[in-house]
């Protein structure tokens, strides 16, 4: 549901689920599924999330999921940068070694 819905109807179906939950109880996510074209697991996932976003789950929130992600990517890019830096070295030394001395 994250990819496929836009967040209004997201944030609708997850009110849905809070407003049936008082009445179905553990069901509200199975009923409130299927009236919004989605698989009950997919509509589970982002009631947790909303709730993790509101401070009533714990876990990472949205935010901090998505600048752990930034991070990652930043170092996964300094790692390859850095990787290129030691092979560009290495090269260099080696081509310096290789030149004949000057007379």
């Amino acid at each position: 549901m994250a990819n496929f819905f836009s967040f209004k109807v997201r944030a609708r179906s997850v009110r849905m689920v809070f407003e049936h939950q008082g009445s179905y109880e553990t069901q509200a996510v199975t009923v409130v599924a299927p009236k919004i074209g989605c698989i009950p697991q997919t509509l589970s996932g982002c009631v947790k999330q909303t709730e993790k976003d509101s401070g009533m789950r714990d876990g990472v929130k949205t935010e901090e999921r998505h600048r752990i992600k930034a991070l990652e990517r930043d170092n996964r890019e300094l790692r390859q940068a850095n990787e290129i830096r030691r092979k560009a070295s290495a090269y260099f030394a080696q081509a310096e070694l290789d030149r004949p001395l000057k007379r």
